[in-house]
């Protein structure tokens, strides 16, 4: 193939295509993690606003087992459990009610859905250009083949 001057041999041109194809493999389990982080997040959050509910209906001064994370848990009494305390950024948190805290929750999980999809859709297009690419190289190898055969 003839490119800006350059003559490139059809080994060369599928060794580009094999280098592309990998870098797109590469992308795409750099977008897995991604979506696997977002998944965990969503389920973290779902987790807190599961909690939440339970919590809004137990009485003052009742003993509970706090999860501290990592499968650890201290235990508690219900001190006030109409108003909890939610992390809004930088470190800063805030005493919110217990509904106002659940429709928080509810946004951030929403937004973290909107970024799934969205790393989907790439994940999606990182995949087709790959086959597209792909079938790029298999039709230069069938050439290949054909003039050597």
């Amino acid at each position: 193939m003839c490119r800006g001057g350059n003559t490139t041999t059809p080994e060369e041109e599928f060794q580009r295509y094999a280098i592309m194809i990998e870098n797109y493999r590469e992308q795409l389990q750099m977008l897995e993690s991604q979506s696997s982080l977002v998944q965990a997040t969503i389920l973290d959050y779902t987790k807190a606003k599961i909690t939440l509910e339970h919590l809004d209906k137990i009485k003052t001064n009742t003993d509970v087992l706090l999860p501290l994370g990592g499968g650890a848990y201290v235990d508690a009494k219900t001190n006030k459990t109409s108003h909890v305390y939610v992390d809004v950024g930088a470190g800063i948190v805030i005493e919110k009610t217990t509904g106002a805290a659940m429709e928080k929750l509810d946004e951030r999980i929403q937004s973290l859905q909107k970024n799934l999809e969205q790393i989907a859709a790439m994940m999606q297009q990182v995949e087709n250009e790959a086959e597209a690419l792909s079938a790029k190289a298999e039709q230069l190898l069938a050439q290949t083949k054909q003039k050597k055969g």
